[in-house]
């Protein structure tokens, strides 16, 4: 889709006056102490020890691992470590894509995504297996239907591979982590659609829970691989958790995985730039929780932080045009918008069930643009007043340029360092030209 703007110099609006009101830019960074894993094929191989079901495999057993779509930095190395473990076991693992509709909902699809994040065949030493056939093993409550993937159906044994993090649709006792790696991951894309309107129905908190149970006790699940990360996107622990211990551990994780989780360090801004958003960044494209906006159906909003506009300059390439998410942002470079796959973002989209986060939002033509426009959109006096923040994405908040009025706010902290200053830069077409190094 190309975006044409026949009054482009009206809607620009950024002559250099307008810019030079914007107030000075400063580069500041989040310090924090990251714990990490020294070795993770060390620790993931120690992870396969705490599962006891797989010592009960026979030879030559079949183990279906499953991949998700997300970005998750450790995620082929631990693969390939989990792989290696088995087959020295005299195990047969393979790898299956688990991610409900992404991918474009079709096999080829996901095995693209997976390939865009460093896993391939090649990479984790096993045969990958692509394919979206489920097959009804159980009902819930309610009476809804829960499915789960032939593939999985027909492994001697599933481990379950995620990270254990803050969902962004929801709060609850699990959220995103292996129950729902079990729940949207297994049920492929009929599952997860079924899933997503059943929480529609009764919430994502009992949902989840409720299915997982079903899933460890109808498929061969004999546990997961749980990854926390810290707030720099790296293993910070890696836990083996046996199938019949899920539902009471991954709580306790999840406490854990709340300690690491990285946010912004001001709560009331005017403007968050944000420079790229995309499926590998989060599910919806930007992470709520940090942004501070859920917007999806029967789910309450939350309190902090408060921002009044959001501005998203781009789509990722791992993305391959799904912009789901981009509904939470108020103005988006047309550059991403030309980027969208919209039949891909609508099967997303319609697996999840809530279409406010599909909505185009404001077009802009510019990065000068959006900051011109936005001194008009969030009620400050004057420009010089706009309290800015620009990030890389939403898994880095902890990295920023800020406007001087949140530098200021931040001039005290023992947890904030202060690179650089100077003004806003935009080159010849508009563009921010301030580099993150």
């Amino acid at each position: 889709m190309e975006f044409e703007f026949p009054d482009r110099a009206r809607l620009e609006g950024a002559n250099d006056a307008e810019l030079s009101d914007l107030p000075r830019a400063y580069r500041v960074s989040c310090v924090r102490d990251h714990p990490t894993v020294d070795d993770v094929t060390a620790a993931s191989v120690d992870a396969l020890a705490d599962i006891p079901e797989l010592d009960d495999l026979e030879p030559g057993s079949s183990v279906g691992i499953t991949a998700g779509s997300r970005g998750i930095e450790v995620m082929p190395e631990v693969l390939e470590a989990i792989v290696s473990e088995l087959q020295s076991r005299e195990l047969e693992p393979f790898i299956f894509p688990a991610m409900g509709s992404h991918g474009g909902a079709t096999p080829e699809g996901q095995r693209e995504t997976l390939e865009t994040l460093g896993v391939t065949a090649e990479s984790v030493g096993c045969e990958i297996r692509s394919s979206l056939d489920v097959e009804q093993v159980g009902s819930d409550s309610t009476g809804r239907p829960v499915f789960a993937a032939e593939d999985a159906l027909d492994a001697d044994a599933v481990l379950l591979v995620n990270r254990i993090k803050l969902h962004t649709d929801f709060e609850g006792d699990v959220e995103s982590g292996l129950c729902k790696m079990a729940v949207v991951g297994l049920g492929k894309q009929r599952g997860a659609d079924n899933m997503h309107n059943a929480a529609l129905d009764r919430g994502f908190h009992e949902v989840i829970p409720e299915w997982a149970g079903i899933l460890v006790e109808e498929t061969p699940i004999v546990g997961g691989v749980g990854i926390i990360e810290n707030a720099a996107e790296e293993a910070a622990e890696i836990h083996g958790v046996a199938a019949s211990e899920l539902l009471e551990r991954e709580p306790e994780l999840l406490e854990r995985s709340k300690e690491h989780f990285p946010e912004l360090p001001v709560d009331d801004l005017d403007l968050l730039v944000v420079d790229a958003m995309g499926k590998e960044i989060s599910g919806t494209g930007l992470d709520t929780n940090v942004i501070g906006r859920v917007r999806f159906h029967n789910q309450v909003e939350v309190d902090e932080p408060r921002i009044t506009r959001i501005y998203v300059r781009s789509l990722t390439p791992a993305s391959h045009g799904n912009a789901l998410g981009v509904g939470l942002a108020d103005l988006v470079h047309q550059d991403l918008a030309s980027e969208i796959d919209f039949e891909d973002t609508y099967v997303n989209i319609v697996t999840s069930g809530e279409t406010n986060r599909a909505k185009l939002p404001f077009v802009v033509p510019s990065d000068a643009t959006a900051f011109v426009l936005s001194a008009s959109m969030t009620g400050v006096a004057s420009a010089s007043d706009l309290r800015i923040a620009r990030i890389e994405s939403t898994m880095e908040p902890g990295e920023l340029w800020v406007s001087e009025p949140v530098a200021e706010e931040l001039d005290d902290r023992e947890d904030i360092e202060v690179h650089d200053d100077g003004p806003w830069r935009f080159d010849e077409d508009g563009e921010l030209a301030m580099e993150w190094d």
